[in-house]
C-alpha cells in the first residue's frame, strides 16, 4: 500500500509491501514497529537504529513526539488523496489551530504572546516531561490568538496550550 505522508511542507511517498520492510521516497529501509502501551507509545527500529515515539492521532493528523521534537504529520493513502483532490477536499490548512500538550508536563517557557505573528516551525511553547524539554512548534504560519498557559504551570495531555489563527 502506498501512503503520502506530509510533515510540515514536505511530502514523502511511503510504500508498505511486506513485514519488516518499507520504502521511503524510493529508498528501501528495514522497519520494526511495536506498541509499548495503549497510550500511543511505540518502539521503532529503523535500519537498526532504535527510537521511542509518542503518537497521538486526531483531527485528520497525527502528532508525533520523537527525540524531543513534536511533528505534525498528515497521512493519506494514494487512492484517498486522489479522490479528495477531485472533490476539492485537500486545500491549504486555514482557520484555528490548537497546539495541544502531547503529554502531561510542566510549562518551562512560552516565547510568544497574543497577537504575535509566528512562522511555521517557530517555537511557541517549551514543555518539560519525563525530565526532557520538548519544543512545541507552530505547524504553520499564523497569528497567536490565545495563550492558555504560563511558565511553571502543570498541564495534562491534550490540553490546549496556544491557539493560532
Amino acid at each position: 500500500m502506498r501512503y503520502l505522508t506530509t510533515i510540515g511542507d514536505k511530502t514523502h511517498i511511503i510504500d508498505i509491501n511486506q513485514d519488516g520492510e518499507i520504502v521511503i521516497d524510493g529508498v528501501k529501509r528495514t522497519l520494526d514497529l511495536r506498541a509499548i502501551d495503549d497510550d500511543g507509545l511505540y518502539s521503532l527500529l529503523l535500519d537498526n537504529r532504535s527510537f521511542e515515539a509518542l503518537v497521538e492521532g486526531g483531527d485528520g493528523e497525527y502528532r508525533v513526539l520523537l527525540n524531543g521534537v513534536l511533528y505534525y504529520v498528515q497521512v493519506a493513502d494514494e487512492r484517498a488523496k486522489r479522490l479528495a483532490e477531485a472533490a476539492g477536499a485537500f486545500s491549504p490548512t486555514s482557520g484555528e489551530v490548537n497546539i495541544k500538550s502531547p503529554m502531561p508536563g510542566l510549562i518551562v517557557a512560552v516565547p510568544v504572546t497574543e497577537g504575535q505573528k509566528v512562522k511555521k516551525g517557530q517555537v511557541v511553547v517549551v514543555l518539560e516531561s519525563m525530565k526532557m524539554e520538548n519544543e512545541l512548534k507552530a505547524p504553520r504560519e499564523g497569528t497567536v490568538s490565545a495563550v492558555k498557559v504560563q511558565p511553571r504551570q502543570t498541564v495534562e495531555q491534550n490540553q490546549v496550550l496556544v491557539v493560532l489563527s
